[in-house]
């Protein structure tokens, strides 16, 4: 089915294609990015379902994209500011290694791993080279650092790194699998499963929109040693120079990650994410029709969202929202207000509305800096985000007399 483009591709998109084509072995050009080696049973999977608009608060609604599902994120908030069909769990391919790579980025932040560990590449994670999946071509029953391993998964999508980071953290790329679920459902992924490190086609191997993009978020947060290996356009290992598939990061120097993906089961599909003016938001698009198109769609959502949405400041950092009462205290009350600066994205122009939640059985002592509460934001009716709201000063407790007639005086309740 042939899927109509948002806009024409600007020459440069073309030229940085042909570019990568320089980095690849013939081998490495030739292959797809998961895809499994074993003989078709089935015809491919059908392209993407025609365009349809997504969900979104803006007036005039989101664009149309020709993908199975879709989605845009603030990443400050997490708030899905646009989406379509965000929860289907569907094949997610290589955008698996985005876990793989996680895991690995926070066992070297605990030090469970060293970035120049040695990890053995057995027989069953050896590409053989054929062309029919993305491969690292780490030599077989050589040893490879952590670092270059990570490398791999990231920008040469190398099942063969993938499944052997996966034995040498777990055991087994069973294990791993485990290890990847857990952490899944610790991040709030509630429509995944994984069953390999790769993304080769299982059945019961599926992933969201909305989950990819909140894993996307956690390894930008939690990954910022890390997280620049996702920009980087080529790697060369084993005398193989192999480039990015993300086409974006030729083209569009706001974007600095994720992933790509492919399979004939799960299409063509990416995670991105760019920052302009201070604001960065996340794509994902999923099973769409081809390498190009994947790379329009993208495009065509960031340029939709920066365009459509803009960060605002509700309170500001040093003023007092509210005041909060305190029982058994040397003071009353207590200031409230925000302890860290606090932004909101929201549609562009749109007022922001804040409402107060105080905690109603505060007790002294009162720390300065405790959280006493929290505020909400919200946009033409629709919350926005929250930020907890702190004690701007210490309350003592009362001392042993006024603690006495305290108790008593609200025995009485008066």
């Amino acid at each position: 089915m042939n899927t109509k483009r948002l806009y024409i591709l600007p020459l440069a998109f073309a030229f940085a294609i042909a570019a990568t084509s320089l980095f690849p072995s013939p081998a490495a050009l030739a292959a797809p990015h998961a895809k499994s080696a074993a003989p078709k049973k089935h015809p491919a999977a059908a392209p993407a379902a025609a365009p349809a608009a997504g969900q979104t608060a803006v007036a005039g609604g989101a664009p149309a994209l020709a993908a199975r599902s879709w989605l845009l994120m603030d990443f400050d908030s997490g708030e899905v500011l646009a989406s379509s069909n965000p929860d289907e769990p569907l094949p997610p391919a290589s955008l698996t290694k985005m876990m793989t790579s996680y895991l690995v980025e926070q066992a070297l932040r605990s030090g469970k791993l060293k970035k120049e560990d040695l990890v053995t590449v057995s027989q069953n994670a050896w590409c053989r080279g054929s062309g029919t999946e993305s491969c690292m071509y780490l030599p077989l029953n050589a040893q490879a650092t952590v670092i270059d391993i990570l490398r791999g998964i990231i920008i040469q999508s190398g099942n063969d790194a993938s499944k052997a980071i996966a034995e040498h953290m777990a055991g087994s790329e069973e294990g791993f699998a485990k290890l990847m679920n857990a952490e899944a459902k610790r991040l709030g992924m509630t429509h995944t499963n994984f069953v390999n490190a790769t993304g080769l086609p299982d059945p019961a191997h599926k992933a969201s929109a909305r989950d990819l993009a909140i894993l996307a978020r956690a390894i930008i947060r939690d990954s910022t040693e890390y997280y620049p290996i996702y920009s980087e356009r080529e790697f060369k290992y084993n005398n193989i120079k192999q480039g990015n598939r993300n086409a974006l990061l030729y083209t569009d120097p706001t974007v600095d990650g994720l992933k790509t993906g492919h399979t004939d089961e799960a299409g063509y599909c990416l995670v991105t994410s760019s920052k302009r003016n201070g604001m960065r938001l996340i794509t994902v698009i999923l099973n769409t029709s081809s390498a190009q198109a994947r790379a329009d769609q993208t495009r065509a959502l960031l340029g939709w969202g920066f365009s459509n949405f803009e960060k605002a400041t509700p309170i500001q950092p040093n003023a007092v929202v509210g005041t909060a009462k305190v029982s058994f205290g040397k003071a009353e009350t207590v200031g409230a207000g925000l302890g860290t600066p606090w932004t909101v994205t929201v549609p562009r122009g749109q007022p922001v509305q804040t409402s107060v939640q105080l905690k109603p059985d505060l007790e002294a002592p009162v720390t300065k800096g405790a959280v006493i509460g929290k505020v909400v934001a919200s946009s033409n009716g629709k919350p926005v985000g929250e930020a907890p709201l702190v004690a701007q000063a210490d309350v003592e407790r009362s001392g042993l007399m006024l603690l006495a007639w305290q108790h008593v005086t609200k025995w009485f309740g008066k």
